[in-house]
C-alpha cells in the first residue's frame, strides 16, 4: 500500500481577500469527491497546473469531516497490530498545528485529541466484548526536534541537556534513548498531560504567523492489548512538522534565522528522501536529519497518512507549488502493512525449597583434567627448582604449533562425592579436551607434566656426519657431469667453443680501464684548475682594493701576480701597462684633474667632481673583466651601466638647474618667454606648458584677471613672483621653464 496523501486548503484569515485566491479544488468527474488541486503557473497565468491526490478538502471542511474521512477508518487496524503514522506537511502559516492539535472548543479539536478519544472508546468496547479477558492500556511519549536536537516535552525545560537525547536503532525501528513514557487512563488524563506538554514546546511570532512552531513535535501513542498470556503492541504516531520559511518574507531575527535554517534543512532532507524513494535509488538519505531518521518514510510498516496543508493566497504561490510537487511524489512511496507479532508472557521461575531454605547444588567435577594441578606435579616442579636454583622464573610459556600426544588413560581424574542431587559429568565441549586423534586444533592451555606423559622411547632417527654429506654431494655432482657429457657426445653437430669470447672480455676490460684512467686524470686536472683559478681571483680582488685606496704600486704587484693564472688576457695586460706608464710618468692624477677642470663650471664644481669620481669608478670596474663569459663580467657591466646612467642623470639635472636665472636678477630670454606666455592669459598657450593642465591654467588666468581688476595691474614681472602665485611653486615653474628648452 502506498502512502495516502490528502490536501487541505485552509480558509481565509481576517485580512485576506477573495480576489487573491489562486488555489482551488476540483473533481476528476462530476459526482465524484474532490481529488485535484489546481494552481496557475507563476510564469504564465493562462496556464494551469493540476495535482491529483487521494483526497482534497476545500475551505469549508470541518475538523470532524477530515478526521472521519481519513483517520477514523484506520483505528480498527491499529488494534489489529498495525502501526499508524499521521503527519502534517506544508509551508508556515497554512494551518498544520490547527489540523493536528486544533482549538479548545469541542468542534475545533484536531486529529490528535480525536485519535485518543477513539482509542479510549474502542479500548473500552474491546474490554466489554471480551468480558474483561482483554485489557487495553495506553502510554504516551511526547518530544520535539528543535535545531536538529531531540528534547522530551513531558519533562520541564530546565531538565534538558544541551545536546538533547540520542537516537538508536533496534529491530529496524528508530527510538529515542531516555525518553519518558506516561500511562494514560482516560481522555481527561490525556488532556491534562497534553496541554501541560504543549507549554514546553518552543513557539515564536513571525511576520507570517503569530504562533509559529519552531520545532517538529511527535506524539507517540502506544496501545497494549493483554489477553491471558499474549501481549500485542501497536503504535500511533502523530507528527506536527514545522513549516518551511522564506526569510525574505518572515523578517526573522538572529535566533529565528537559526531555527529557520534547521527547519528548512530537515524539510529539504525529507524532500530528498521522497525523491530518492520515488526514483528507486539504493541509498536513501535518512540519516542526514533526525526528523527523517525518526519518520523513516517508506521503511516503516503499517499505514501512513500525509496531510498537505495549503494556503490559497497568491502571496504563497511559489511555496505552495513546491509543496504540491513534493507531495505528489510522496504518493508513489510504498509501505508494507505488517501486523506486529504477538508476544507471549514468560511464567516466572519458581525455586525449589526444602524446609523453607534453598538447597544449593553441589559443585560439578572439572571436565578439563589437564587443568588440574596434582600433588605429584607440584613435587616435580619443586624438585626441578631445587636442582636449578639459578634458573630465572618464567614469566610466560611458549608452545610449538604441534601438540604433543597425550594418553587419555594416564590423565589424572578427580572424583566428586556422591550425593543424591549430583549431576552426571557432561560430554566434553571444547575440542582441546578430546584426544589428539579427534582434534587437530592445538591447545594453548597448560600442558600436562612429565609424570602424566608416556615414557620416552628410544629415538630411531639416523644421524649423518659431515663427511657423508660431502661424499653424497660429490657423487651427485659427478652424476650430473656424466649425464651432460653423454648428452654432448650424442649430439650430431656439437657446437665448437668460441675462443674469441675471452679476448673480447679482456678487450672490454681494457677499454673500461682506459676510460676510468682518463676520467681520473680529468678530475685531477679540473681540481687543480679550480684551485689555481680561485688563487688568481684572490689576487685580482686584492688589486682592485688597492686601486680603490689609490695605492697603484700595490695594485700593479697584485695584477702581475694574477697574470700567470690568466695567461693571454688582453684586458689584464692592458691594466698592467697603464699602471706601469702611470707610475713611470707620475702624472696620472694630474691628467685626470686637468681633464676634469676643463669641463667643470665654477658654479657646479662639486657636482662635476662627483661625476668624475663616478666615471673613474666606472673605469676601475673594468678591472673585474678578467675572463670573458664569467658571472663577474655581467655584474661589473651592470654596475658600470647604472653608475653611468646615474651620473648622466645628475649631470642633466645639474645643468638644467644651473641655467635657471636668479629671482632678483635680469630675466633670461627663456624666462622672458615664459613670463610672456603667462601674461598673455591665453588658455591654449598656458596649457601647452609642461606641468600645466586645463584646471591649473584656468585657475591661473582667473587669479590674474581678479588681481588685475583689484589693483589695476595683473602682470607677472619675474619668476619669483610667478612662484608666489596660488597653485604655483618652484617645481611647477622649473618644469615649465625646462619645457621651453
Amino acid at each position: 500500500m502506498s502512502v495516502r496523501v490528502v490536501a487541505r486548503i485552509r480558509p481565509l484569515l481576517e485580512k485576506e481577500q477573495d480576489r487573491d485566491i489562486i488555489v482551488r479544488a476540483d473533481r476528476a468527474e462530476e459526482g465524484k469527491p474532490l481529488t485535484i488541486v489546481k494552481i496557475p503557473s507563476p510564469k504564465n497565468g493562462a496556464e494551469e497546473f493540476s495535482f491529483a491526490f487521494n483526497g482534497v478538502y476545500d475551505q469549508p471542511t470541518s475538523q470532524e469531516e477530515l478526521f472521519s474521512a481519513e483517520v477514523a477508518p484506520h483505528i480498527k487496524a491499529l488494534f489489529q497490530g498495525l502501526d499508524l503514522t499521521i503527519f502534517a506537511y506544508g509551508v508556515t502559516g497554512t494551518g498544520k498545528t490547527h489540523t493536528m492539535r486544533g482549538g479548545l472548543k469541542l468542534a475545533e479539536r484536531g486529529v490528535i485529541p480525536r485519535l485518543l478519544s477513539n482509542v479510549f472508546r474502542r479500548g473500552k468496547k474491546i474490554a466489554k466484548d471480551t468480558n474483561g479477558e482483554t485489557t487495553v492500556t495506553v502510554a504516551l511519549s511526547y518530544y520535539e526536534i528543535y535545531n536538529d536536537k531531540v528534547f522530551d516535552l513531558l519533562e520541564p525545560p530546565e531538565n534538558r541537556t544541551p545536546s538533547g537525547l540520542p537516537l538508536r536503532e533496534k529491530d529496524g525501528k528508530t527510538f529515542v534513548v531516555g525518553l519518558s513514557e506516561r500511562s494514560c487512563e482516560d481522555l481527561k488524563d490525556f488532556e491534562r498531560i497534553y496541554i501541560e506538554s504543549n507549554t514546553n514546546r518552543i513557539t515564536a511570532a513571525t511576520k507570517l504567523n503569530a504562533h509559529s512552531s519552531r520545532s517538529h513535535a511527535i506524539l507517540r501513542v502506544k496501545v497494549t492489548q493483554t489477553t491471558g498470556d499474549t501481549v500485542r503492541e501497536s503504535t500511533a504516531s502523530a507528527i506536527d512538522l514545522a513549516g518551511s520559511e522564506d526569510n525574505r518574507r518572515t523578517d526573522n531575527g538572529k535566533e529565528r534565522l537559526v531555527e529557520s535554517a534547521a527547519i528548512n534543512k530537515s524539510l529539504f532532507v525529507l524532500s530528498q528522501c521522497i525523491d530518492a524513494i520515488s526514483r528507486g535509488d539504493k541509498r536513501i538519505p535518512y540519516r542526514e536529519s533526525k526528523m527523517t531518521r525518526i519518520l523513516s518514510l517508506g521503511q516503516n510498516n503499517g499505514i501512513t497518512i500525509m496531510i498537505l496543508n495549503l494556503a490559497p493566497m497568491r502571496s504563497y504561490h511559489l511555496d505552495t507549488l513546491s509543496s504540491l510537487n513534493v507531495s505528489s511524489r510522496a504518493k508513489r512511496i510504498e509501505v508494507r502493512e505488517i501486523e506486529n507479532e504477538l508476544v507471549y508472557k514468560q511464567v516466572p521461575r519458581t525455586s525449589s525449597t526444602i524446609g523453607g531454605a534453598a538447597v544449593r547444588q553441589p559443585l560439578r567435577p572439572l571436565a578439563n583434567a589437564h587443568n588440574i594441578t596434582t600433588g605429584a606435579a607440584l613435587a616435580a616442579k619443586a624438585l626441578e627448582k631445587a636442582e636449578k636454583p639459578d634458573k630465572p622464573v618464567k614469566m610466560f610459556s611458549v608452545y610449538t604449533d604441534k601438540a604433543k600426544p597425550v594418553a587419555a588413560s594416564l590423565r589424572p581424574t578427580v572424583t566428586a562425592p556422591v550425593t543424591s542431587q549430583a549431576r552426571q559429568p557432561t560430554t566434553h565441549k571444547r575440542p582441546s579436551d578430546l584426544p589428539e586423534i579427534l582434534s587437530s586444533r592445538p591447545s594453548k592451555l597448560a600442558r600436562p607434566t612429565q609424570q602424566t606423559l608416556r615414557p620416552p622411547q628410544p629415538s630411531t632417527q639416523i644421524s649423518i656426519s659431515a663427511e657423508q654429506i660431502e661424499a653424497m654431494v660429490e657423487k651427485k655432482v659427478a652424476e650430473i657431469l656424466a649425464s651432460r657429457a653423454v648428452a654432448a657426445s650424442l649430439e650430431s653437430a656439437p657446437v665448437e667453443p668460441q675462443p674469441a669470447a675471452v679476448p673480447l672480455q679482456t678487450h672490454v676490460s681494457e677499454e673500461v680501464q682506459r676510460r676510468l684512467e682518463a676520467l681520473e686524470r680529468r678530475i685531477d686536472t679540473d681540481g687543480r684548475n679550480d684551485d689555481s683559478r680561485s688563487e688568481g681571483l684572490r689576487h685580482l680582488l686584492q688589486a682592485r682594493q688597492a686601486k680603490e685606496r689609490g695605492d697603484d704600486e700595490t695594485a700593479l704587484r697584485f695584477y702581475e701576480q694574477a697574470l700567470p693564472y690568466f695567461p693571454g688576457q688582453a684586458k689584464l695586460l692592458g691594466k698592467i701597462d697603464r699602471l706601469r706608464a702611470k707610475l713611470a710618468s707620475g702624472s696620472g692624477s694630474a691628467g685626470d684633474s686637468g681633464y676634469a677642470s676643463g669641463i667643470i663650471d665654477a658654479e657646479d664644481g662639486g657636482r662635476e667632481r662627483r661625476r668624475a669620481r663616478v666615471a673613474r669608478r666606472g673605469d676601475e670596474a673594468e678591472d673585474a673583466e678578467y675572463h670573458e663569459g664569467t658571472e663577474a663580467d655581467v655584474e661589473d657591466d651592470a654596475c658600470e651601466h647604472k653608475a653611468r646612467a646615474k651620473a648622466k642623470k645628475q649631470k642633466t639635472a645639474a645643468s638644467s638647474k644651473a641655467k635657471m636665472p636668479e629671482d632678483d636678477g635680469p630675466a633670461s630670454p627663456r624666462a622672458q618667454q615664459l613670463l610672456d606666455i603667462i601674461n598673455s592669459r591665453d588658455l591654449a598657450l598656458i596649457r601647452g606648458l609642461h606641468g600645466f593642465g586645463a584646471k591649473k591654467a584656468q585657475d591661473l588666468i582667473d587669479h590674474l584677471n581678479l588681481k588685475g581688476g583689484e589693483e589695476g595691474e595683473g602682470v607677472v614681472a619675474s619668476l619669483g613672483q610667478l612662484r608666489m602665485l596660488p597653485g604655483m611653486g618652484s617645481r611647477t615653474v622649473e618644469r615649465a621653464y625646462e619645457g621651453l628648452a
